[in-house]
């Protein structure tokens, strides 16, 4: 009889707690969204700023993502083709289709320069002086224009990519800011309640912790993208100066003997 009447007891006992702890569990915000949109004032606006930061971040990922992808394919089609054919002008013809190769761009710069330089020899100097003078300076100038446009279309592909590095760099730094000022918010709660159980504690201190998970969810992409296109640009840059140095090589010794 006595062990009867204890088994009925702890099952009573357990029914409440279970009972407690479901209606505890339905009035607690678990969920991301509600947690997001019951934050305060400060870590909401953070969260807002650190979602414009990762929208941003991967609509430029995308973007650089094919124009990369689309100059490295069209900066090897042209250098087959430029290699494959001995004319300088059909060359110049077929670059035109190439608009999004630097290396193409490059090759019509210095083609552009040799050009006028040829037409100016050809139609008001004649002898020995206009000879000299196409020799020395006409090198120099058709350098300076295949720089520039280099320079260029390096400023081209690197355009928006610094925001990715300034994304990665800052985002975690936005986040923590965003978490320490919820974390600072709980702790009044809790001095002015009195109380410091983990039912006080605890919806504050993972509303605080959000901020920290979408800087980081901004920053890792960034920081990535930013990484994998930088490597990509440098390759680009390497394929324009060296065509650059065996274009000019070609062009002294075909047209500067």
């Amino acid at each position: 009889m006595r062990l009867w009447m204890m088994g009925l007891y702890i099952a009573g006992e357990t029914g409440t707690a279970a009972a407690t702890a479901t209606a505890t569990g339905t009035g607690t915000k678990t969920d991301i969204v509600s947690l997001v949109a019951g934050s305060g004032p400060v870590v909401f606006a953070v969260l807002v700023l650190l979602i414009l930061f990762s929208v941003g971040c991967w609509a430029i990922i995308g973007f650089k993502f094919a124009q990369v992808r689309r100059a490295h394919a069209e900066s090897a089609q042209f250098l087959d083709a430029f290699w494959q054919t001995r004319k300088l002008d059909a060359i110049y013809e077929s670059s035109e289709r190439l608009r999004h190769s630097p290396v193409a761009e490059v090759f019509r710069a210095g083609y552009q320069e040799l050009t006028k330089l040829r037409k100016r020899t050809k139609d008001g100097q004649s002898g020995g002086a206009g000879e000299s003078q196409f020799e020395a300076g006409g090198l120099e100038n058709i350098e300076r224009a295949m720089r520039r446009a280099a320079s260029f279309e390096r400023t081209r592909l690197e355009r928006f990519v610094p925001f990715l590095a300034t994304t990665g760099s800052t985002a975690p730094f936005v986040g923590l800011f965003g978490t320490v000022w919820g974390i600072m918010n709980s702790f009044q709660e809790i001095g002015a309640k009195g109380a410091a159980s983990l039912a006080v504690v605890a919806p504050g201190i993972s509303e605080a912790l959000i901020a920290t998970a979408a800087g980081l969810a901004a920053a890792i992409p960034a920081v990535i993208a930013y990484n994998y296109f930088l490597a990509k640009i440098k390759e680009l840059d390497s394929e324009v100066e060296n065509f650059a140095n065996d274009f000019l090589n070609i062009v002294k010794r075909v047209f500067f003997r």
